[in-house]
């Protein structure tokens, strides 16, 4: 047995990738190290805060919404004859990219950055208007692409009872 073959039977993955893994944990090392730098005790807050903001609020906040939109689209069997089950993922996915969006452009969104006009020179209005018409956009992507689903298998059932007869 050669040796990249015992190498990839033992790790389960090839040199390359180890590689690539240790390099993006010395890139975290590294910049925690710089961002240690500065306000050490600022930084330590800031994360278990944010841990706890995620663990304590966040999550069973977005679980408990995730829960209402099952049980607007109940996940029942689709024995072909009713129409097909409607996947969570068609909000799911929009409501998360809406909500990375909002994470990262949050300030803003919400006009918290007073001096983003004068390092700039652009007006820091309209980014509210923006992020609601993207999150719009994105829901309604994710419709379109549900309602094609939808009637794509209403032709197939049409097809399929058509072929029968």
């Amino acid at each position: 047995m050669s040796a990249p073959t015992a190498f990839r039977r033992r790790y389960g993955a090839s040199p390359l990738h180890l590689l690539l893994v240790l390099a993006s944990f010395a890139l975290a090392v590294y910049a925690g190290l710089r961002l240690f730098q500065g306000d050490t005790v600022g930084v330590a807050v800031w994360f278990v805060g944010a841990a706890l903001l995620h663990d304590l609020v966040l999550l069973p906040l977005y679980s408990l919404t995730d829960r209402a939109v099952q049980g607007l689209f109940p996940q029942g069997p689709s024995d072909g004859r009713l129409a097909p089950r409607v996947s969570v993922n068609y909000v799911r996915v929009p409501a998360f990219v809406s909500g990375v969006l909002l994470l990262v452009w949050w300030p803003l969104v919400f006009r918290q950055v007073a001096h983003y006009t004068a390092a700039t020179a652009l007006p820091a209005d309209g980014f509210l208007a923006r992020w609601l018409l993207i999150t719009a956009a994105l829901f309604a992507a994710s419709a379109v692409v549900l309602v094609v689903r939808a009637w794509r298998w209403s032709r197939a059932q049409r097809q399929a009872r058509n072929a029968t007869k």
